[in-house]
């Protein structure tokens, strides 16, 4: 099994629990020197004087062990053998897309969802999927509270640590190690000056359509360079791209994926976001607020009985839907989001057409908004908080205080 994500996401935490606990198994980091030095000297050597169960932690920094593990897979195929994590997706390194494909089970571990910071397990998006009517009471959100949940994000070690400053302090701390350390040992090149102020400017342009052209031209950076920059972000779980929705109704589709940064702290840290700012810069908070939606949406997708996908919708005549999920089985639901306090008919234009073009396969269409009610607007359509993401359909579990920190 493959355990990627972010780095300080909580990979090696969990790992190194895993090992000692409930799955007995031996624990290696390649953070450790020593280790890093003997896989590098022989691969072939090193797996194979594995015995057990073994954690082979952050795989990326020794890829040249994938063959090896591969070698050893085929030759005993008890599953369990090998826990891998990685802070990049290993799959998309060079030389190994193939080396262990259709041999091991890839789950991404994201920065902690609302729901497991408040001892939560959200069944959100299974609601949304499923047939009963969303007319259950939503305790809301404050929108101070709900500005401090999207200015924390998710990271472990942010969200225990109290005051904005520490947070700061972590934050620069943790884009100086992903930028000029992670960053440049996948890439193997150490120049990437023009990285930081990339990543600055991807974070003013969240929530739109990536268009490398106009990057390229607003960043001065040429097209081939950009290109390979905004891989090694998402490499690195630090950007997300969601896909446009591809479909058959007869419409004109733009086709370019829409831009997402995976943590709304970082985010808020990358533009100087504050309390204050979000209350005087509306269409910030928009921006925040989206992007919120859409990673606590994709993070529910990890567990829910769904096995939804994620896309957005915009025609060439400028109709959008912010969020789409498609079930395996062709169910749709669209979801937008709203900063404003207010909800009214015409925040479901958009729905509606998604409804009257996708018939029978339209299961729901929700506008997540700052307000407090939660309200039908027609068949299928409703207004919820933006607290029905970890509050609807949601089951309590242990508090984050009294676990292992994840």
């Amino acid at each position: 099994m493959l355990l990627n994500g972010a780095r300080q996401a909580g990979k090696s935490t969990l790992a190194t629990w895993l090992a000692s606990g409930p799955h007995l198994a031996r624990y290696l980091t390649f953070d450790d020197a020593r280790t890093l030095a003997a896989a590098h000297a022989d691969p072939a050597g090193f797996v194979d004087g594995l015995a057990g169960p073994v954690v082979l932690d952050e795989i990326q920094k020794s890829v040249d062990l994938l063959p090896a593990i591969k070698r050893s897979v085929d030759r005993d195929r008890r599953p369990g053998r090998f826990l891998l994590t990685g802070s990049a997706e290993v799959l998309m390194l060079p030389r190994v897309s193939e080396s262990l494909a259709g041999r091991m089970e890839i789950l991404t571990l994201w920065p902690l969802s609302q729901g497991e910071i408040d001892g939560r397990r959200e069944g959100f998006v299974d609601t949304l999927f499923g047939e009963a009517p969303l007319d259950t009471p939503v305790e809301p959100e404050p929108w101070p509270r709900l500005v401090e949940r999207m200015l924390r994000g998710g990271y472990p070690e942010v969200v225990s640590r109290g005051g904005d400053l520490r947070r700061e302090v972590w934050f620069d701390s943790y884009l100086t190690t992903i930028l000029q350390r992670e960053i440049r040992d996948l890439s193997q090149v150490e120049s990437l000056t023009a990285l930081p102020r990339l990543l600055a400017m991807l974070a003013a342009r969240v929530t739109g359509l990536v268009n490398f052209a106009e990057l390229s031209r607003s960043t001065t950076i040429p097209q081939t360079t950009l290109k390979r920059y905004m891989a090694l972000l998402d490499l690195t779980f630090i950007v997300e791209t969601l896909p446009a929705w591809a479909s058959n109704l007869g419409q004109r589709l733009i086709k370019a994926p829409k831009l997402l940064l995976t943590d709304t702290g970082l985010l808020g840290h990358l533009l100087g976001a504050t309390p204050e700012t979000l209350v005087a810069r509306r269409e910030l908070a928009g921006l925040l607020l989206e992007t919120f939606v859409a990673m606590e949406l994709r993070k529910q997708i990890g567990w829910s009985r769904a096995r939804s996908r994620m896309f957005h919708l915009r025609t060439t005549a400028g109709r959008e839907v912010d969020i789409v999920l498609e079930s395996r089985g062709g169910a749709i639901v669209g979801v937008e989001v709203k900063a404003g306090a207010t909800v009214g008919a015409g925040d479901f234009k958009a729905l509606r057409a998604l409804a009257d073009a996708t018939g029978r396969r339209f299961r729901r269409g929700v506008v997540l908004y700052a307000g407090s009610e939660s309200l039908p607007f027609g068949p299928k359509l409703y207004a919820l908080p933006v607290s029905a993401l970890w509050r609807l359909g949601a089951e309590m579990v242990e508090p984050l205080e009294s676990t292992t920190t994840a």
